[in-house]
């Protein structure tokens, strides 16, 4: 075989095996981004006119969380709200006035290694840190689990899966979410045989199938992250009772730019299940 020849192969092989070695070895960095755009929390409730308590939690394994409870004069329940892979707690601020206005009193927790909570963040971690806040709303602050709603953005929509399918509460939103982890890569890097290298799973659609909360599933067909795809999935793996509820716009700000539709719909799901 000729040098070049030869010169050539080594380097298309170089060219694939090494992104391939760095998405087996970095999966957690690269699904995990509390660094983007940065852990320093930029602002507070106080920003919009919300009253907020700064809550500590401590998970079994020894970590200390931060999150805020922004209470309500005339709560129609209490929401667990879970955010994404990227930022804080303090980068929701447009989600906390909504969930506001519909009445919900909330708790927004930031994840280990997000904001100003300890540790790194891992999919066990971030599935028991879930777990600590609702069990938190249910022990300390005394909540009925047919009280409570739990809502999850992105990749928190497979976390608050996970919380539905071990305790039946009054409702699961998953907006914006994924049918699992190596379903998304397979779809984001093609060339590479993502699921044989999968060390992630966050496996929104077999939680979801396993739960006995009622279901809202929120997404939009202009959802240039996560396709539209995957929440029809999700939707259809879910047991009734469930609803669907389609936005308009991209996958960060579709919430905004439907804001009226959103917020009908997320009253129409509480209404029925929260039962006021």
């Amino acid at each position: 075989m000729p040098r070049m020849l030869k010169i050539l192969l080594l380097g298309l092989a170089l060219a694939y095996l090494v992104p391939l070695v760095l998405l087996y070895l970095f999966q957690d960095r690269l699904a995990h981004l509390p660094g983007v755009p940065g852990r320093e929390l930029t602002a507070t409730p106080e920003r919009i006119g919300l009253d907020y308590e700064d809550v500590t939690l401590e998970t079994p394994d020894g970590l200390r969380l931060h999150g805020w409870f922004l209470p309500h004069e005339k709560p129609r329940g209490t929401l667990l709200f879970l955010h994404g892979n990227a930022g804080n707690i303090s980068h929701r601020l447009d989600s906390l006035e909504i969930f506001h206005e519909l009445g919900l009193e909330v708790l927004i927790i930031d994840y280990r290694g997000y904001g100003q909570s300890e540790g790194r963040p891992s999919e066990p971690g971030l599935q028991q840190d879930a777990r600590v806040a609702l069990d938190y709303l249910l022990e300390e602050r005394g909540r009925g689990a047919d009280e409570i709603a739990v809502f999850g953005r992105s990749l928190g929509g497979a976390l608050a899966a996970g919380v539905a399918a071990e305790e039946a509460l009054a409702g699961v939103i998953v907006e914006s979410a994924f049918t699992s982890a190596p379903d998304l890569a397979a779809e984001l890097y093609p060339i590479y045989p993502v699921r044989w290298l999968a060390r992630l799973e966050y496996d929104t659609r077999a939680a979801l199938a396993e739960s006995r909360t009622p279901v809202l599933v929120i997404h939009s067909p202009e959802d240039e992250i996560i396709p539209f795809a995957h929440g029809e999935r999700l939707y259809q793996a879910a047991p009734e009772p469930k609803s669907f509820l389609e936005l308009r716009g991209d996958h960060n700000t579709g919430f905004l730019r439907n804001r009226e539709r959103y917020m009908d719909g997320l009253d129409a799901f509480l209404r029925e299940h929260l039962g006021r």
